[in-house]
């Protein structure tokens, strides 16, 4: 479970904690760019967590699948297209545009194996259904907490966004300087 430590030095924690966005109206405008970029990579962060959470629950459901229906192929052999499967479904939920990358992928996959740390998703054809059940129940309890934080930053974010927003929209900023700064910043 992703739990928040209120006064943590974890970026989520602070993203998440209640003061985070305070009086960002009197902030300057890259001080409320810099609070929404940290919300931003929080939400890379919590969005790869997720799809590696789902693509195990994907394996774990295909085989559960396979037993049920007294298939013969394993998983193994399936793997491309149980995988692609959510990738070429409907996006369902708040899911953004990133244009950053994980910054701890490697912390995250070491968290999302020992979350089972008697279950190895390498054969998963050899679990006995009780190890399966709890995969899968591990799995998917993570995947709502998960969700639930990945949720919270992204109203944190909107919030950011919104400031932002208003100062294009009430004059106080202005796109002319945004590019004038992005061009002085290049190499």
């Amino acid at each position: 479970m992703i739990e928040v430590r209120p006064g943590g030095r974890r970026r989520i924690d602070r993203v998440l904690a209640p003061d985070y966005a305070d009086g960002i109206e009197q902030r300057s405008l890259d001080e409320v760019r810099a609070l929404r970029d940290d919300a931003a990579q929080e939400e890379t962060d919590l969005s790869y967590l997720r799809r590696l959470l789902h693509a195990r629950i994907d394996i774990v459901n295909a085989e559960c699948k396979r037993r049920s229906d007294g298939g013969c192929a394993s998983v193994v052999e399936q793997l491309v297209g149980i995988l692609s499967q959510n990738a070429l479904s409907p996006a369902k939920g708040s899911g953004r545009h990133q244009t950053q990358e994980p910054s701890r992928a490697d912390s995250h996959r070491r968290y999302v194996e020992a979350l089972v740390s008697d279950v190895d998703l390498s054969n998963v054809m050899a679990l006995s259904d009780d190890q399966l059940d709890r995969a899968i129940a591990a799995y998917r309890s993570e995947e709502e907490s998960v969700s639930m934080r990945r949720r919270e930053v992204q109203q944190v974010m909107d919030k950011l966004n919104a400031e932002i927003a208003r100062r294009y929209q009430q004059g106080q900023a202005s796109v002319d300087e945004l590019l004038a700064k992005a061009r002085q910043e290049q190499p």
